[in-house]
């Protein structure tokens, strides 16, 4: 796998998805037989991954086995929750113990862990020496919001592999310039993104929007540029990725990079016990939508209502393939509705680009590119 390419598979057996993903990315040349791995899920919190804030651990278990096929045996799972919860709680509740003993494999609480400083983007960092001193890290975040950051993926989710003083630290700096420094000062080998089920805007979880896709970089920087087009922004509006790029990171030209789609969703979205996602459903008029599709819809009106855009916005968005060969008034989603008066193809199109077509339906509201 080249630095500019960005794998992606959809649907909704883990297990095969992670294989497929992993079978395209070719890490294991990337790695001796005496290697030590250390996968580093988003444990922020003791919460199941359905509520959309962690690591699903299906998805670390999968990992571990297409390694171990591979004669790669020294894997280690690591993590450090953030300030105001136990890794360990964590563990227990995510699944990761029963993990752990199925597949042989130690867990680390990064906050028992030392540290070592590290000199990056001016700043002195403190960097847990389990993450420093592994041969390959493989970072698995959710993708999924931030009410600070706007987003979470890659480039933050690094920011568990620090100690908690460092983590307090960050946000009197203001967490996008360590967070960026960080990264500056120890990456990811790999990323593979769980994005099965992630929070519209909040780290701690509570508004999951299922989207059934799993992908993969090993560019932190194009990686995280890549999902914050999935949540209805631009590179440009999180400026850690900007901030990461200046620092020789990685690059965040998605014009450039290869998307390569394995499949595309064929999975129907199920109902959601998200307040936030149900709401926004009333804009919608789906019949057998895929859940990548209705999912990259309720972001980009997540992120429309988060601007006050949708108080008078009275029409209903058409989406699913209950609308395949149909000629309907009104704007369809995806290329399944693409018999709508108007529509935004793409199978499925990200959040960003119904954002900015919804922008221009929307008379007043400024189009990000």
């Amino acid at each position: 796998m080249d630095r500019d390419e960005i794998i992606v598979t959809y649907g909704e057996n883990i297990r095969d998805m992670v294989f497929s993903v992993l079978n395209a990315a070719k890490i294991e040349k990337d790695i001796s037989h005496n290697a030590v791995v250390a996968l580093k899920p988003n444990l922020v919190v003791a919460k199941p991954s359905a509520s959309g804030a962690t690591t699903s651990p299906d998805i670390v278990g999968a990992i571990i086995e297409y390694l171990h096929k591979r004669d790669i045996p020294n894997i280690i799972i690591i993590e450090g929750s953030w300030v105001r919860d136990s890794t360990a709680r964590a563990y227990d509740a995510c699944g990761y113990n029963d993990i752990s003993v199925k597949y042989n494999v130690p867990l680390y609480d990064l906050k028992e862990d030392s540290y070592s400083v590290r000199k990056a983007g001016g700043l002195d960092l403190k960097i847990c020496n389990l993450a420093l001193n592994c041969d390959y890290l493989i970072n698995i975040p959710v993708l999924k919001g931030h009410c600070q950051t706007l987003l979470t993926c890659a480039l933050k989710n690094m920011k568990g592999c620090i100690p908690d003083s460092e983590k307090r630290r960050y946000h009197t700096m203001g967490l996008h310039k360590p967070i960026a420094a960080l990264n500056a000062a120890k990456c990811a080998d790999f990323v593979l993104v769980d994005g099965m089920c992630g929070d519209l805007d909040f780290e701690e979880g509570g508004n999951p929007v299922r989207m059934n896709r799993i992908f993969a970089a090993k560019d932190s920087v194009l990686c995280d540029s890549y999902a914050a087009a999935l949540m209805g922004y631009s590179p440009q509006d999180i400026d850690y990725i900007a901030i990461a790029e200046k620092l020789g990171v990685g690059s965040s030209d998605l014009a450039d990079a290869k998307i390569i789609e394995l499949d595309h969703d064929k999975a129907l979205t199920a109902a959601t016990s998200s307040r936030k996602a149900a709401s926004l459903a009333r804009y919608c008029n789906e019949k057998m939508a895929c859940s990548a599709c209705y999912g990259s819809l309720i972001h980009a009106l997540a992120r429309l209502e988060s601007k006050g855009a949708l108080r008078n916005f009275e029409k209903k968005i058409n989406i699913g393939q209950g609308f395949k060969g149909k000629c309907v008034e009104g704007i369809g989603i995806g290329n399944c509705a693409d018999g709508c008066t108007k529509n935004v193809n793409g199978c499925p199109p990200t959040a960003l680009r119904i954002y900015n077509f919804l922008c221009e339906e929307i008379k007043g509201y400024p189009i990000v590119y």
